[in-house]
């Protein structure tokens, strides 16, 4: 009898960078680039190569959780076991943390896959070193989605609980009035690291409940008066900018449902309230969904694709020298006076 492989999961794909790229320039591994867990050192200080460019890695899941190089990846063998080496927590000299997944090909060669943004125009120093989750897909790791609970203004102008909302249902969006939900996406994570929730809370942004969200969704924010560096009054700030301890908080421990909602164009959306972002139908986005979750999502929208959102995206510096308390419209609560 002709042995055969597992069956997998359909493929979903990710940008990642060979992991040479991403070299020290100072510290105890100066010039070489980022090694296994063993090998790098905290402290050290690496950067991006500018003239690196991102390759494509399709990505499978057998039904016994291993995960394996898929057609259509422009690296590694089709079929190939891809492991989890290491994750990493970087800081860049604007003060914004990077998690780099390292991955290793059955070759020996390495990869490494930035959870968030990086720049060739930053340094960035090596704050920590975490075994690699073994245990979720690598299309988890970049959930954009309100949690459980979250209350989004429907047509009519009701609120609902997302987690009760379904296929059909007219949503109120910014920019397009009453828009029909296409697609209803579930992920049950474990709320640690990059998959903690951000806790905003009520009153903060106008939003009238706690708003829990993850840490990459973008939170639309207007300004009435346009701050100098600002090419436009509308702001998108990602929610993990935002923390600052008093009034925005990472809750981290236990378990977290997220939900995403897509429409036929990227929206802006009204949750707890206030204008936040649907999900974006693109390769990018829709690649860092759970395997089950992205082949629905591209039988129902074959194209993929949505535009994002017009509007300024505020990174880490930005917000630094602004203050991110000039976008919120509470004051933080002042300790009450013991009663005489």
């Amino acid at each position: 009898m002709t042995k055969t492989s597992p069956p997998l999961h359909p493929g979903h794909a990710a940008q990642v960078l060979a992991a040479d790229a991403i070299y020290c320039i100072n510290g105890v591994n100066n010039g070489d680039g980022l090694m296994g867990p063993d090998d790098v050192c905290l402290g050290d200080i690496y950067a991006l190569d500018p003239a690196e460019t991102p390759q494509r890695l399709v990505v499978s899941r057998s039904a016994a959780g291993a995960q394996h190089i898929a057609a259509g990846s422009a690296i590694g063998q089709p079929g190939a076991l891809l492991r989890f080496e290491a994750r990493y927590t970087l800081m860049g000299d604007d003060g914004d943390k990077v998690d780099i997944l390292l991955l290793t090909l059955p070759t020996g060669a390495r990869y490494a896959l930035p959870l968030s943004p990086m720049t060739a125009q930053a340094d960035y120093t090596l704050l920590k070193i975490d075994a690699a989750p073994q245990d979720i897909s690598l299309s988890d790791l970049l959930c954009i989605s309100f949690a459980r609970g979250t209350m989004i203004t429907l047509a009519s102008g009701a609120q609902c609980a997302i987690e009760d909302l379904r296929i059909g249902d007219k949503v109120l969006t910014r920019d397009h009035g009453a828009q029909e939900i296409r697609w209803v996406g579930k992920a049950t994570l474990r709320a640690v690291g990059a998959f903690a929730p951000v806790l905003i809370e009520a009153g903060t942004l106008g939003n009238s409940g706690d708003l829990i969200v993850s840490q990459h969704h973008r939170m639309f924010l207007y300004q009435r008066h346009r701050k100098a560096g600002l090419q436009t009054s509308e702001l998108l700030v990602q929610a993990r900018h935002l923390v600052d301890g008093e009034r925005v908080f990472l809750r981290e421990g236990g378990f977290v449902d997220f939900f995403n909602l897509v429409f036929d164009h990227h929206e802006i959306i009204y949750a707890e309230g206030i204008p936040a972002e649907s999900l974006m139908v693109n390769d990018a986005t829709v690649s860092r969904l759970p395997a089950a979750l992205s082949e629905d999502v591209r039988a129902r929208f074959p194209g993929l694709s949505q535009n994002q959102h017009f509007g300024t995206e505020a990174g880490r510096t930005f917000l630094d020298e602004i203050g991110t308390e000039t976008l919120f419209r509470t004051p933080l609560r002042e300790t009450p006076r013991p009663e005489r």
